[in-house]
């Protein structure tokens, strides 16, 4: 089944954020990855500048999620203690829990630790007016997830506290794990965290109304979505803003 890589933008009126970092095109090739668009052109593309990205919430150090590494040089990281804690130890002397992590993912956070600009967390903190971060493991041992306050109600950035829908909503743990407990349990701190089960990242909308209704019934109800959407902006003077917003 195919995967999807997420690198997010939060942006806010005085502050943004970047919550996960991808990974680059030498990652790409070697880890027989399909690469579509490099994460910086991406942030170009919708108004960010890596050289001016102050701070960067990376969820876990799997490939997947901290490579880039000279793509952001003046931001300050944000990892979990935990996170770290596993991947520099003992439990990387066992094949199948190093295996998505890459050393010089590590090696350069670690360069960066002794460099300054790294921040250590501890389970939930707050990162920013109605931004916080909160460890769930699970995937991974230190796992942490992003909630952000936006228009449309407290969104959860779940990165691969769930890889599927079918996890998240069937409680199906993904078989890349580091404990199952935690990983269910991370189920329930997402719908806990978020305004609904339509709040967790990805958007289960459409994806659930296809499960349900003919592929001709979806196009009707998209259609009818966004003519919603455009109403509501003609309406009210504002600007399609699909990026989540932070304090």
């Amino acid at each position: 089944m195919p995967l999807d890589y997420f690198v997010w933008a939060i942006v806010g009126t005085k502050r943004s954020f970047i919550f996960d970092t991808g990974f680059d095109v030498a990652r790409a090739a070697k880890r027989d990855r399909t690469l579509l668009r490099p994460v910086g052109e991406g942030l170009r593309m919708i108004g960010l500048d890596p050289d001016k990205v102050e701070d960067v919430i990376i969820s876990h150090m799997h490939f997947d999620h901290s490579g880039n590494h000279a793509l952001f040089p003046n931001a300050r990281y944000h990892v979990q203690d935990a996170e770290m804690k596993y991947c520099t130890g003992r439990c990387m002397c066992h094949h199948a829990l190093r295996t998505p992590f890459e050393l010089d993912d590590v090696t350069d956070m670690v360069g960066k630790i002794f460099a300054g600009p790294v921040t250590f967390h501890d389970g939930t903190s707050e990162l920013a007016p109605n931004l916080t971060i909160h460890k769930v493991g699970g995937h991974s041992k230190g796992l942490q997830i992003v909630r952000i306050m936006t228009r449309r109600g407290w969104v959860v950035l779940g990165s691969d506290a769930s890889h599927f829908y079918a996890n998240f909503e069937q409680g199906r743990p993904f078989p890349v794990l580091e404990s199952v407990s935690e990983m269910l349990e991370g189920f329930d701190t997402m719908r806990r965290l978020a305004s609904s089960n339509a709040h967790v990242h990805p958007p289960r909308w459409l994806r659930g109304l296809l499960a349900r209704a003919h592929s001709n019934t979806v196009v009707v109800a998209l259609a009818a979505k966004m003519a919603r959407i455009v109403w509501a902006l003609l309406r009210y003077g504002t600007r399609f803003e699909p990026r989540a917003i932070a304090g």
